[in-house]
C-alpha cells in the first residue's frame, strides 16, 4: 500500500490552535452558533472546547482544548459518504457537506475520529465546521479565531511563510496534530506557550 502524500492546494488553510493560551470562555462557541444559526442544545455544535482535568507535577489542574473540524487531508467522513454529500476542495482542502444530498445517515459522523459533526434536524442534514467559507471569501478570518481573547486560536494559509499559521509553527518547540495514529493528516495544529509571535 503506497503511502499517503499531503495534496498541494493553491491555499493551504489550517488552525494553529495554542493550547494553553485557552480559557474556556465559549467567546468561540457564542459566534459560531450565532453565525451559523447552530440550533440549541449541547450535541449541537460546528465547534466546542473540551475541559480536561489533569495532574501535572503533582498539582491538578484543569486543560481546555478547543475541538473542530480538523479539514483532514485524508479525510474518512468524505469516503464513508454513500452520496458524495460530504466532499473536501481540492484547491484549499477545506471539507464541506451538501445539505441537499445528505441523506442523514450519519456514517461521516461515526467515522469522524475528531466527533466535529453534529447532525441538525432544522436542516435534516449533518453539518460541520466549514472554517467559515464566506467568511474567508470576504477576506475575513473565521468567526472563532476573530472573538478568541486570548489568542488560542490563529487562522492562516501554510503556502504563505508570512501567515500567523506558519509563523507560530516554525518558532514552536513542538506542535501535534489529534489522533496521528489514525491517518487522516489533519490542518488542525496545536502547539504551547513556548511559541511566541507578535
Amino acid at each position: 500500500m503506497a503511502l499517503f502524500e499531503r495534496p498541494k492546494k493553491e491555499k493551504n488553510y489550517a488552525m494553529v490552535i495554542v493550547q494553553d493560551r485557552c480559557v474556556d470562555c465559549k467567546a468561540c462557541e457564542v459566534a459560531c452558533k450565532a453565525m451559523w444559526e447552530v440550533p440549541d442544545g449541547k450535541l449541537n455544535y460546528r465547534t466546542k472546547v473540551l475541559d480536561i482535568d489533569k495532574v501535572e507535577n503533582g498539582e491538578r489542574k484543569m486543560v481546555f482544548i478547543p475541538i473542530l473540524c480538523n479539514q483532514c487531508d485524508n479525510p474518512p467522513c468524505v469516503r464513508v459518504c454513500p452520496t458524495s454529500a460530504s466532499y473536501k476542495r481540492k484547491s484549499d482542502g477545506i471539507v464541506l457537506v451538501t445539505p441537499n444530498m445528505c441523506i442523514g445517515c450519519k456514517t461521516c459522523m461515526e467515522a469522524c475520529p475528531y466527533d466535529a459533526r453534529y447532525y441538525n434536524e432544522e436542516l435534516g442534514a449533518v453539518d460541520k465546521c466549514t472554517f467559515c467559507l464566506p467568511r474567508l471569501e470576504s477576506g475575513l478570518e473565521p468567526a472563532c479565531v476573530q472573538t478568541c481573547v486570548g489568542g488560542s486560536r490563529n487562522f492562516g494559509d501554510l503556502n504563505d511563510p508570512n501567515s500567523i499559521v506558519s509563523k507560530l509553527l516554525k518558532e514552536a518547540t513542538n506542535y501535534w496534530v489529534l489522533k496521528p495514529e489514525d491517518g487522516t493528516f489533519p490542518n488542525d495544529f496545536y502547539i504551547s506557550n513556548s511559541a511566541k509571535v507578535e
